[in-house]
């Protein structure tokens, strides 16, 4: 019977697609409560696995610079691909579990070539065909056949591991809960069912992007419901949320100088509904546990939709060329098209019915879940 001493589990990605990953971390710890976990992960998100015991250490790798095949070839880039190889090697690893779709040849080369550097003698991930260097696999359908939580789930599941309650984690400290309410409070908004909006989507597609005058029409439209407005901004975001605010006629919050993933996630605990964009954002607000909307044109809301489904709404034009990016075996163009008809015809009036509905039909916590997923 397997009875892995050390598991490598590889997740070079951003905010969202890390967090998709942790209920089968989760699954790993299940099965093998004795074994030591490490996780192969990018700088900006590794702090996304703190004060989580389903892994014990982190490896950190900036992936970028293998993003394509000419900056790999660079000095810099071969020394540092040098330097992981050794530290992996030196690990041991027992098993190393790929968290990644293996479409392209570029893609399938590098990370042949980084479970090789591993020598792990037991190799996991999703295959479409083109994966025999792995020693087991899950068939990969396609991006959006199955949300990346489960595909993730049926890669672990070919180690025998299995999560009976998968849910999204993010272990926050009762520092940075504090630290959160103390913010919350400075703010005015204590006493308030606050609505969460981010106009933004991050730096992967700014294509992603709904107009923001339609942001500032449902805020407007909720506001009038009686719930209060924040607006939040990523990194080189907060214009967007200065024009959302100038352009509404009620009044708002600007919820500001959140530089971390983690204050970011305590932060948005307290509100009562999110909308926004496909982005890490939306994601840290669904895995705090508040009701989210998320609005969904260019990329796949069946693999990257606010996790677990039934708990949040996405609102998307069900448009015959939609989504266009990470659809089936395509990875597509982030840019989308110029008319971008999935989000420019999308009206506003829809996203405020999904946000009332949603309302409607779930309790107001202002936090209470998350403060346990943080305890």
């Amino acid at each position: 019977m397997l009875d892995p001493g050390r598991i490598l589990v590889v997740k070079l990605a951003d905010i969202g697609d890390l967090l998709t990953t942790t209920p089968a971390l989760r699954a790993l710890r299940l099965r093998y409560p004795r074994a030591e976990i490490t996780a192969l992960v990018t700088p900006h998100t590794a702090t996304l696995l703190e004060g989580n015991d389903a892994v014990d250490s982190t490896i950190l790798f900036p992936k970028g610079i293998f993003d394509q095949p000419r900056a790999a070839v660079q000095p810099n880039a071969l020394w540092r691909a040098g330097q992981l190889a050794r530290k992996l090697r030196s690990h041991r690893f027992d098993v190393a579990v790929l968290f990644h779709h293996l479409i392209t040849g570029w893609g399938t080369l590098k990370y042949r070539a980084l479970l090789a550097a591993t020598s792990a003698p037991i190799r996991v991930g999703l295959d479409t065909g083109r994966a025999t260097f792995l020693t087991h696999h899950a068939e990969d359908r396609g991006f959006g056949a199955y949300h990346e939580v489960d595909y993730w789930l049926q890669v672990v599941a070919c180690l025998d591991a299995s999560n009976p309650e998968p849910r999204i984690e993010l272990h926050l400290t009762p520092e940075e809960l504090a630290a959160a309410d103390d913010r919350w409070s400075a703010l005015g908004l204590d006493a308030a069912d606050v609505v969460v909006i981010h106009p933004g989507s991050g730096v992967f597609s700014l294509a992603r992007r709904w107009p923001l005058d339609r942001f500032a029409a449902v805020a407007d439209a909720l506001a009038a419901d009686g719930l209060a407005i924040g607006l939040v901004a990523g990194p080189d975001e907060e214009g967007l949320a200065q024009q959302v605010r100038g352009a509404m006629r009620a009044p708002s919050v600007l919820i500001e100088g959140l530089t971390t993933p983690r204050e970011l996630a305590a932060t948005l605990r307290r509100s009562r509904l999110f909308v926004g964009n496909d982005s890490g954002v939306m994601h840290c607000a669904a895995t705090m546990g508040v009701p989210t909307v998320g609005i969904f044109g260019l990329t796949n809301h069946r693999a990257w939709g606010p996790y677990p489904p039934d708990r949040h709404r996405v609102v998307r034009l069900d448009l015959p060329c939609s989504p266009c990016v990470h659809h089936a075996f395509s990875l597509g163009t982030p840019q989308g098209c110029p008319a971008r008809m999935c989000l420019n015809e999308l009206e506003p009036d829809r996203v405020v019915a999904a946000a009332r509905e949603l309302i409607a039909a779930t309790p107001a916590s202002r936090g209470g879940e998350a403060i346990q997923l943080g305890s």
